[in-house]
């Protein structure tokens, strides 16, 4: 009877992990010079910007926001802005401050990335252009730079 009390209040304090939900939270596609733009040479140069941020929620339910945001130009016309705000809702027990700090701001943009590549691709070709084909992102280091950075700038820690 011990063994499965224990065995039970063992399960309750191990860290738990689940994806809820993957969703998309704003979408957004502008190409200023078109039907223009698709008579001209094309000579692309891509500017990408990208972003998270969290936001909890109700007991243990954390949404995280990946957001990318791409502009395009042809020679110094800009062809096209594009920006999606890929989202996902997580549960997430029992880690330590630390823990969580990585989960959020690096494990779960991970899983939202090819989603959020995905539904860009799709919103440019939508557009008649080309499909971005975005590299893989490394968030674990974009992370590790942040840590570094917030760091150097007060002895801050990221939470």
């Amino acid at each position: 009877m011990t063994d499965q009390q224990n065995t039970a209040a063992n399960e309750e304090a191990a860290p738990q992990f689940s994806l809820q939900r993957i969703y998309v939270r704003d979408l957004s596609f502008e190409a200023p010079k078109s039907p223009a733009i698709f008579r001209q040479q094309w000579e692309p140069s891509v500017g990408l910007d990208l972003n998270t941020r969290q936001k909890a929620l109700e007991e243990d339910f954390h949404e995280v926001v990946l957001t990318l945001s791409v502009t395009v130009k042809n020679g110094e016309e800009v062809a096209f802005i594009a920006e999606v705000q890929q989202a996902g809702i997580f549960l997430i027990k029992n880690l330590d401050a630390a823990s969580m700090s990585h989960t959020l701001g690096a494990f779960c943009p991970n899983i939202l990335f090819p989603y959020a590549r995905e539904a860009l691709d799709s919103l440019v070709t939508r557009g008649s252009f080309p499909a971005l084909m975005l590299a893989p992102v490394n968030f674990d280091a974009l992370y590790a730079q942040e840590l570094q950075r917030m760091q150097q700038e007060g002895g801050a820690t990221v939470q």
